[in-house]
């Protein structure tokens, strides 16, 4: 499986003085969906079903990914031992649905398929990577940075696949990057936002899209920082064909950082408005 087990994590190092209120919610929110990577291994073993070599590598990602939901779930009880863990979870796989009967991808082409994975696969590594150097209490920067090593070394499985299948499909790269930058627009479509709602927020009123896609997104983009988004568009360059290191990702990577960190402003003042009001 892995190179770490939950065995691996040293819990008893856990310091509620250094839990930080606002990162547990996102990490309650990721917990959930790391663990429904079962859900995403049937819809790409359907699609991939004649595949060998993805059939068997698809399995080894997803119990990696579920061991991620564990670890985080786990550490987030400890956190706020109220957390039903359990509940949250049966909440959001009852909402979020992924098209598992599929034999085509949704994607358009088997390429197209692995340039989404790979970009997911870069906003987890981003993600876990600006969450370990932000975070204090100990327990959860091991965890985040064992997930953010697992996450780039899935980004390399995918990343693999996709130079096999481009090497049959020979798909262009306009239509790689409009593939990319269409999976990435769907971080604000509801898995995540529900996400974040289910763990935090089912029992506080009904489910409505922006608010939580904004909730989600300025608790958790806060800890992004220019490295983090340069590295991240390193690897979408590198998966659509572009050159990875030079001053086009330079240029997009600064203009993405101020962009990020001016929504994370306008979202926090947003919901301190509707807090007050």
């Amino acid at each position: 499986m892995g190179h770490w087990t939950l065995q691996d994590i040293r819990w008893e190092e856990f310091d509620p003085a250094k839990v930080d209120p606002e990162l547990l919610k996102v990490v309650k929110a990721a917990s959930l969906v790391e663990r429904n990577a079962r859900d995403y291994a049937a819809y790409l073993c359907s699609v991939f079903s004649d595949d060998p070599e993805v059939l068997r590598t698809t399995q080894q990602w997803a119990a990696e990914e579920v061991q991620h939901g564990m670890a985080l779930g786990r550490w987030a009880q400890l956190a706020d031992p109220s957390f039903d863990f359990e509940g949250a979870f049966q909440h959001f796989i009852a909402e979020i649905k992924l098209p598992l009967d599929a034999t085509e991808s949704v994607r358009g082409s088997r390429t197209g398929e692995w340039v989404a994975r790979c970009v997911v696969e870069v906003g987890t590594s981003s993600m876990y990577s600006a969450l370990a150097q932000a975070a204090e209490e100990p327990v959860l920067k091991q965890i985040c940075q064992h997930i953010a090593a697992d996450e780039f070394r899935h980004y390399k499985l995918f990343y693999t696949h996709l130079k096999r299948y481009h090497a049959r499909e020979k798909l262009g790269v306009l239509r790689r990057l409009r593939v990319a930058f269409g999976r990435a627009a769907e971080t604000e479509d509801d898995e995540l936002a529900y996400a974040y709602y289910s763990a935090n927020h089912r029992h506080d009123g009904p489910y409505h899209r922006r608010t939580y896609v904004e909730r989600y997104a300025r608790r958790t983009f806060c800890y992004y920082r220019y490295r983090h988004v340069e590295r991240a568009f390193a690897m979408i360059f590198k998966a659509v064909g572009l050159r990875p290191h030079g001053w086009l990702n330079r240029a997009v990577a600064s203009v993405v950082h101020r962009l990020v960190h001016w929504r994370v402003r306008r979202f926090t003042s947003r919901e301190l408005k509707a807090a007050a009001a």
